[in-house]
């Protein structure tokens, strides 16, 4: 626990990766957009950029993903400053649809070059919200975040009164529809009224639509996030949603905030009903809460004999990995190895021998030290060329279908979790002796 205690986190100190798995800024901005209902995600930058995003997306989520870009040529990029094909590529948009909202966001190109869009966008006589989300900063939680500061900075009406019925959930990019709605759920259980930013619940939740649509559809509604100030309580999950929780707090000092790392596991997940119910004033949670919570703790021990025995590697991004290496250690496993795609004080408090922020060359290097490996499609081909066992979780999956249904958290979810694990190390270890 010592070690713990004292372990620093670790900064890249490879001059490039070699295999990499890190996710860009304006991918998280592109996802923030989809969780808002009839929006359109505007990239400003190359086509490629955009393509490779809408395509990436699409695969992962099964989905047809709505995206559009400024397509910045190599010719526009010296002679405009931006104006003329933001200008027109909204233009564009708007011959076609009639979003409820845009969301600008730029990519490296754009930004190194230097175009204004705070004041494009000022001239702009649309719904629209910027956001400056280049490449070459942060990573997939550093351009959701940011995107989700942007809307509340730009949209949110300032209040000076609450509603104590009204609650905002600010979830991290990690979570899965199906996660963000569960929890949703379980909060609208104590009498709430659950408003989240963004949502991607019901809108990349996989449900079969009437028709493939040109804007997202479902999400929070524009109207829903001017109002987000008059809510008298904020919860944030994930460290990259803090700053968000700040902000919508500068729109009204009224508002209580809760935070949470992560709610995978039993003790995060205690935590999150314990400030419920101080705050509803309720005797004790609903009785299916309290029923699965007395199921994880029989998963907890069922499998305890599995995962005890199982030494960890853990790759994504940094606040998923919060909520992986508590569920694991909680189960008795131990993590010996934890690689995120970019730093963050989410890693400073991990349960974990090893963390760095680095590629999946550094999980090849560090082999001998681990016995499964958890990560996005990536971690396949590295699993079966060393002979580890593996289990797909993050982005991208390209390899399994129902990504939005995968639900980790909370006490249901993580016994489906322990379990799904457990077995999973069952049938290596099966494979391994007939070998």
């Amino acid at each position: 626990m010592e070690q713990l205690k004292t372990r620093t986190r670790h900064k890249p100190t490879k001059s490039l990766q070699v295999d990499p798995f890190k996710l860009s800024a304006p991918m998280g901005a592109t996802l923030a957009f989809l969780g808002v209902h009839q929006c359109m995600p505007l990239m400003h930058g190359g086509q490629g950029c955009a393509s490779f995003t809408k395509v990436f997306y699409t695969r992962h989520f099964a989905e047809p993903i709505a995206l559009q870009t400024t397509a910045v040529t190599d010719v526009t990029a010296i002679l405009d400053g931006g104006d003329y094909s933001i200008s027109e590529s909204v233009k564009n948009i708007g011959n076609k649809v009639t979003p409820e909202l845009i969301g600008l966001y730029t990519t490296g190109l754009t930004e190194t070059k230097g175009d204004d869009v705070s004041g494009i966008a000022a001239r702009m006589d649309v719904p629209l919200v910027y956001v400056n989300t280049p490449d070459y900063e942060g990573g997939l939680e550093q351009g959701w975040a940011a995107s989700c500061s942007a809307m509340i900075r730009q949209l949110t009406r300032a209040a000076t009164c609450v509603d104590d019925n009204r609650l905002v959930l600010l979830p991290h990019v990690s979570l899965t529809p199906l996660e963000v709605e569960k929890i949703a759920d379980l909060i609208a259980a104590f009498g709430f009224n659950v408003v989240t930013l963004p949502d991607l619940s019901n809108s990349l939740d996989g449900h079969l639509g009437e028709k493939q649509a040109a804007l997202s559809s479902g999400g929070i509604r524009v109207e829903q996030i001017r109002d987000l100030a008059t809510a008298g309580l904020v919860v944030s999950v994930g460290a990259s949603m803090s700053a968000c929780a700040v902000e919508l707090q500068k729109k009204n000092p009224q508002m209580r905030h809760h935070h949470f790392p992560h709610l995978a596991g039993l003790v995060a997940t205690d935590e999150l009903n314990k400030i419920l119910l101080d705050e509803t004033g309720f005797h004790a949670p609903p009785f299916q809460v309290g029923r699965w919570r007395d199921r994880l703790r029989d998963a907890l021990l069922d499998c305890h004999f599995a995962l005890g025995k199982t030494r960890f590697a853990v790759t994504g991004e940094p606040d998923q990995l919060a909520a992986l290496t508590a569920i694991i250690s909680e189960a008795g496993g131990k993590v010996a190895v934890v690689i995120a795609a970019t730093d963050s004080p989410a890693l400073d408090d991990l349960k974990a021998d090893r963390v760095m922020v680095g590629d999946l060359g550094d999980a090849e290097d560090q082999a001998s030290d681990y016995d499964l490996i958890i990560g996005g499609t990536h971690v396949e081909a590295l699993a079966d060329r060393l002979g580890k066992g593996m289990l797909l979780r993050g982005f991208p999956n390209w390899e399994q279908l129902g990504n939005q249904l995968v639900y980790d958290c909370l006490y249901e979810g993580g016994a489906y979790f322990l379990c799904e694990v457990a077995n999973i190390i069952t049938r290596h270890q099966h494979h391994g002796k007939q070998r």
